[in-house]
């Protein structure tokens, strides 16, 4: 409830996260952003998303560079929850779906957490956003991504 009303107020996009990467809950930002209220519960997974939907393939500029080092960084979240069958019901379903994932995947890249700064496509124009992750539930955890307009002047790319 308090996480709820946090990420609703923010006027930025967010959204929460699992180890499995499921999207629990997102601010109207994040879905204009993201697009995830046009697919259904069960598939409002951001790998998922990132590997098969075109739109989201579009949306991330740069995506031949991006989509592998937020697989690696996935892979972070994989190794905490190994024990998790549905984890691994997500990476064998990916693995059948995308030649890039399962290519990707069996590199066993490990980077650490993505923060730093991401270029999306907005009508036609890459525009930056600073994004982080927040731990809001250690025991489930669960975190809050948070994409912010980067401002004009400000650091360049990580």
């Amino acid at each position: 409830p308090l996480v709820r009303r946090l990420m609703h107020d923010l006027p930025h996009p967010a959204f929460v996260l699992n180890l499995r990467w499921d999207v629990l809950g997102f601010n109207a930002p994040a879905d204009q952003l993201w697009g995830f209220s046009s697919h259904s519960p069960e598939r409002r997974n951001l790998l998922w998303l990132l590997f098969t939907d075109p739109v989201l393939r579009e949306r991330v500029d740069a995506w031949e560079e991006q989509a592998p080092l937020m697989l690696s960084s996935f892979r972070r979240d994989f190794a905490r929850a190994t024990q998790e069958a549905d984890i691994h019901e997500l990476v064998d379903e990916l693995e059948q779906v995308s030649p890039e994932f399962k290519a990707w995947w069996r590199k066993h890249d490990v980077h650490a957490a993505c923060n730093g700064v991401r270029k999306l496509m907005i009508d036609g124009k890459a525009e930056s956003f600073e994004h982080t992750s927040l731990t809001i539930d250690e025991d489930r955890h669960l975190r809050l991504v948070i994409y912010a307009r980067q401002q004009d002047g400000a650091a360049s790319d990580r």
